[in-house]
């Protein structure tokens, strides 16, 4: 017995007469499906707890803890609710532990999951008529919408998708027309933080029996996963998560979007509101916050920017998933996905093998996609204690360590920009964000890196590769400052820059959106170019070799 058990036991209601529902780990709220509409004293749940699924990769510790904590806490919830609850322990795929539960309880009903790798698990046992499924009411848009919305596509287009949104539900819309006269504010939401209003400290959440227990388990029977469960930051409960919405609403929101795109040493999150994960497991629902940001007294560039990362963002990415299966089907791009899950360098990192499951119950290991043709290996200074010498990129390292999170810019133009940079393999990439972020499922990380952070699906739905040299960097934090190197001066990062301009430049001549940067490429003379090679194979070969780059070791131009 466990405490979880002994609470379960004691909120128990009688499980006799039940309809009975599967609940999924990203589902887990009472606020959509039968759970909000049928009598809780009718229902009975079925959740499942799957230390192989966890296994499967090298999750990060908090990561695990936010999942397995809050659905120990959703089973309590709804059993004080008189909801009946058969937790359920899975040693292979859900569906392993779910058969026998039907034999005995007869078909379940369930709603469509998010991720596209639960969908295949569970897929047998709809075929067979065991489980019987139902939309997923937690997303805000539906297919139609996205393929009202991209009549030209695809190449797909998320400003196309999030106008059409808009005016079909009417938020943020006055007599037809955008409030505000458009429906982006995103060019003035682009200030650098100058070091005030000074950032919100994330609330601190108490720690009770359930959530110290999952910590042990982890430490117990996760020992090799990388990362800390840090109790203090893991919002475990119900009320754990209005304490944070609250904390966003109040302290964060208002000023989130002209610092929506700025970095500092001094906060991992700045204005960020930090519900990522807990919108990706229901425990807050996107129409809620969605609905109650439209009504704030702020300002209205900060109001549409969060929004339109909810409403137009989250939901598209969705879309794009869903439409290609993880773009294992898409045209254009080699679908072919790698036979097993990666480990995202973990092996490399550790010295040991990460343990593989002998059967894989026919589970890829996702799509592979890389339009550059990008295969080095991720540099293992993206794991912990190994420096790579740039600041920026080892300070968000160190914090998506320490908290197995970031900001969305810190992840698209300093994680995933410089392993683009470098070539990086954009599978990989894919997969180590799947295992460091806890907010990271497979229909939004994929999309998220494969398209977005490495262009390695093209432009399938972005118009151009999101890189940048030094100077962005430099212009939007203050992590130059703390560096060895001087943006302006001999900062590696700007020689990588061009030298992948240089080894593209051929799959980029027909997008209208690089021909400034191209004409700029054509211009830069024939030392710095070659320059740019010697840099960008020091840094390969330094990082590679899991080494630290040292200003006095860089290669110097020939005319220098």
């Amino acid at each position: 017995m466990s405490h979880f058990t002994d609470e379960l036991d004691r909120h128990q209601p009688d499980p006799g007469g039940r309809r009975w529902l599967f609940v999924a780990y990203d589902q887990l709220t009472d606020s959509i499906g039968p759970l909000s509409e049928e009598d809780p004293l009718e229902l009975g749940i079925v959740l499942v707890e799957n230390p192989w699924k966890a296994a499967r990769r090298p999750y990060h510790r908090q990561k695990l803890a936010l999942v397995l904590a809050n659905l120990r806490h959703f089973a309590i919830e709804q059993a004080a609710r008189g909801v009946a609850v058969r937790h359920a322990v899975a040693r292979g795929p859900y569906r392993s532990a779910l058969e026998p539960l039907i034999a005995e309880l007869g078909p379940l009903r369930f709603m469509r999951p998010a991720e596209y790798e639960l969908r295949f698990d569970l897929a047998p046992l709809i075929e067979a008529g065991g489980l019987i499924e139902f939309a997923h009411e937690g997303w805000l848009t539906t297919s139609e919408d996205f393929s009202a919305s991209q009549i030209k596509g695809p190449p797909w287009r998320m400003d196309a998708f999030y106008r059409h949104v808009r005016r079909r539900s009417g938020v943020l819309m006055e007599g037809g027309k955008p409030t505000g006269g458009k429906f982006s504010f995103d060019a003035e939401n682009r200030k650098a933080w100058p070091g005030e209003p000074p950032p919100p400290k994330p609330p601190v959440f108490e720690p009770d029996g359930i959530t110290i227990e999952v910590a042990e388990l982890i430490e117990q029977h996760f020992a090799a996963h990388p990362g800390e469960v840090d109790l203090g930051h893991l919002p475990a409960s119900r009320d754990d998560a209005e304490t944070l919405w609250r904390w966003a609403l109040r302290d964060c929101i208002p000023l989130f979007g002209p610092y929506e795109d700025a970095m500092s040493r001094s906060s991992s999150g700045l204005f960020h509101t930090r519900i990522s994960g807990l919108l990706n497991l229901q425990r807050l629902q996107p129409s809620r916050v969605v609905g109650e940001v439209e009504t704030l007294d702020i300002p209205l560039a900060s109001k549409e920017g969060f929004i339109r990362q909810v409403l137009g963002w989250r939901e598209f990415m969705r879309h794009v998933h869903e439409a290609t299966r993880g773009f294992r089907e898409q045209s254009g791009v080699d679908p072919k996905a790698a036979e097993r899950p990666g480990d995202a360098g973990w092996s490399r990192w550790s010295g040991s093998t990460w343990p593989i499951n002998s059967d894989d119950y026919g589970f890829d290991g996702g799509a592979c996609p890389s339009a550059l043709g990008a295969g080095r290996p991720l540099p293992v200074c993206y794991w912990p204690g190994q420096p790579s010498g740039l600041e920026c990129l080892d300070r968000v390292v160190e914090d998506v360590w320490r908290e197995s999170w970031s900001h969305h810019i810190n992840r698209l133009m300093v994680l995933s920009n410089i392993a683009s940079l470098l070539d990086v393999t954009p599978r990989e990439l894919a997969d180590w964000f799947w295992v460091a972020f806890h907010d990271a499922f497979d229909w939004v990380v994929e999309p998220n890196v494969l398209a977005m952070g490495t262009y390695a699906v093209g432009p399938l739905m972005t118009t151009k590769p999101y890189v940048s040299g030094a100077a962005y960097i430099n212009r939007m934090s203050d992590y130059c400052s703390a560096c060895a190197f001087n943006p302006k001066k001999n900062c590696p990062i700007t020689n990588l820059y061009w030298a992948y301009l240089d080894r593209h430049r051929r799959a980029f001549t027909d997008n209208p959106r690089m021909r400034l940067v191209l004409n700029s490429l054509a211009s830069r003379d024939d030392s710095r170019l070659r320059n740019d090679r010697d840099v960008f194979e020091w840094v390969s070969s330094v990082l590679g070799e899991g080494g630290t780059l040292r200003p006095e070791q860089r290669p110097e131009a020939e005319d220098a």
